[in-house]
């Protein structure tokens, strides 16, 4: 990866080596330039999220509870309006040393022996985008709307005939 990209990544460093024991708190705030980052679809238009990074330093590991609160603005998938999401989100993390990284284990991620802080931006930028709902609709758009709309467009006939699981019922029909 390109240096600068890895410089602006770094401000996502938690530094962990000198600290003692104990507690620690971090705090990030993350905004657009934070989501130029990493490679994505999602358009994130003005997010304005707090990080609250708490730190529990032990002799052979470490345990992170990274929170994240804010807000991201959204487009309504029926007025396109533009609305306010609020996201608030909450993960732990156990991080302890080995040969090489490894983030295979969703609750415990490896780091090399020799790396001297943890880098929360992959994790931070991950909660965040699972805190973006499937279906944008801004608050503004009321039930009966919403009513109408799934009346011209009934979604349970599309997932039937996408769903494969259909197809080999309606084979095992036919053959009887």
């Amino acid at each position: 990866m390109h240096t600068h990209f890895m410089d602006k990544l770094r401000n996502y460093d938690v530094s962990f080596s000198g600290l003692k024991n104990g507690k620690h708190e971090f705090q990030f705030e993350i905004e657009k330039s934070f989501f130029q980052l990493f490679d994505t679809d999602q358009e994130f238009t003005n997010p304005r999220i707090a990080v609250h990074v708490l730190l529990d330093k032990h002799t052979t590991f470490l345990e992170f509870e990274i929170k994240i609160q804010g807000l991201v603005e959204l487009i309504c998938d029926i007025t396109n309006d533009k609305f306010d999401h609020a996201i608030e989100n909450q993960i732990k993390v156990l991080v302890k040393f080995g040969e090489e990284y490894d983030d295979s284990d969703e609750d415990v991620i490896t780091i090399p022996t020799a790396d001297h802080a943890f880098n929360v931006a992959q994790l931070v930028y991950e909660n965040v985008v699972l805190s973006i709902p499937m279906k944008k609709i801004s608050p503004n758009v009321s039930d009966q709307d919403l009513e109408i709309l799934e009346k011209f467009h009934p979604k349970e006939e599309e997932e039937q005939k996408n769903d494969p699981r259909w197809d080999i019922l309606k084979k095992l029909k036919d053959k009887n």
